[in-house]
């Protein structure tokens, strides 16, 4: 075995070249292709081994990186900075899917798709292929795909592929349910509160400006709080963690910051800077950077400051992309611009029987993610290895 081995093969399985099992980069668009309309993926749109918005473009303002036709089963991983796990499984794609070169397009042939995919996903081969990209001589990391048409992978016998698959495909399914009611979840209340607070006669409620509703508590400097060991650290809550969710890439601070700055899953954090975003925070305890705010509240509920704050989001990008700078971002006299509707005190409490439970729900999917996300990665370098044997 090579240094791209997942782990300690045993069990007498064979070993073979990536290239012995699948084809990579097979399908591109020429003059015989025959949609007018695709549906684009560039790497931005994948994200947490799901596709997360297609774009939709006429193939002739297409940007020219538009050219990998994808199909059903294919695999794309990001040959651009791989540290960021931009890779998924092709499901359900439409048939005019089109990805951007940035991908590798890997498609199975005498192996099981769904095991192949995990075999180039998990985090020893993503660190493999990170540490080929950094060696890169160009302006970013990224590595050729002939890295790994050159990888050695386990191959099982197929039943036994199949039942690894099965296994891993479980967890990545309910991830997947859990995220999508977690999406329908934000629909539903993002509509209640455009009903009740945009939308309709707003009787019996007060005026307020933004600021008066919530506290937005900006983050630290965090390069000036190092970790002390390696045991007593935390990871830094930056824009790019709020975005893509933390990595290998992530930095750490100490654990000793004022407890204020201390991120958990379920804080609303607002990125007033670069990428303007509002969300409320997935991912497990952090220290929170300069560039985003905590925002809290001791008069009002979450889910009341975070829709506000969502609803005027486009205007405040608006604001920040009319900066003349090179980085976009509002300021505070901006959040003291914006009027919210307050309603009185009976009223709030109607309100929060309908939303607290949506958001609640919202919270502990997040965590079950978590922890379903973090037992399927345990187990798939374990079964990968054969250290861990599934009946088939």
């Amino acid at each position: 075995m090579i240094e791209t081995d997942i782990g300690k093969v045993i069990n007498n399985w064979k070993v073979v070249s990536v290239k012995d099992v699948a084809d990579i980069n097979i399908r591109n668009i020429n003059r015989n292709y025959p949609y007018r309309k695709i549906k684009y993926i560039d790497i931005s749109s994948v994200e947490n081994r799901n596709i997360n918005e297609y774009q939709d473009l006429d193939i002739n303002e297409a940007p020219s990186r538009a050219k990998r036709i994808i199909k059903e089963n294919d695999i794309l991983i990001s040959t651009v900075r791989p540290n960021l796990k931009h890779f998924t499984f092709a499901k359900k794609v439409p048939e005019n899917s089109i990805a951007s070169t940035g991908f590798a397009i890997i498609t199975a042939k005498n192996i099981v798709p769904y095991y192949l995919y995990y075999c180039l996903t998990n985090d020893h081969y993503t660190s493999y292929l990170t540490q080929i990209a950094d060696t890169h001589t160009s302006t970013y990391p990224a590595f050729n795909t002939d890295i790994i048409e050159k990888s050695k992978i386990p191959y099982p016998p197929l039943k036994e592929q199949k039942a690894i698959a099965g296994v891993l495909s479980a967890f990545d399914d309910k991830i997947e349910l859990l995220s999508k009611q977690n999406e329908t979840l934000e629909n539903i209340a993002q509509a209640i509160f455009k009903h009740w607070f945009i939308d309709k006669t707003k009787n019996k409620m007060s005026i307020k400006k933004l600021v008066e509703i919530a506290d937005f508590l900006n983050g630290l400097a965090c390069q000036k709080y190092p970790p002390e060991n390696e045991f007593e650290k935390l990871p830094v809550l930056k824009i790019r963690e709020l975005r893509n969710g933390l990595s290998d890439n992530t930095d750490y601070a100490s654990t000793k910051v004022n407890k204020k700055y201390i991120v958990n899953c379920g804080d609303v954090i607002f990125s007033w800077s670069g990428s303007l975003m509002i969300k409320i925070w997935n991912g497990e305890r952090c220290v929170l950077n300069q560039h985003l705010f905590k925002v809290t509240s001791k008069l009002y509920p979450k889910w009341f400051y975070y829709l506000w704050i969502k609803y005027y989001l486009d205007k405040f990008i608006g604001i920040a992309s009319g900066k003349a700078t090179t980085m976009g971002h509002i300021k505070r006299s901006d959040l003291n611009e914006v009027e919210v509707l307050c309603p009185i005190e009976k009223n709030l409490k109607y309100f929060n029987n309908i939303f607290d439970p949506i958001y609640n729900k919202k919270i502990n999917n997040f965590k079950q993610i978590r922890t379903l996300t973090n037992l399927r990665d345990t187990l798939l370098s374990k079964l990968m290895s054969g250290e861990i044997r599934v009946k088939y």
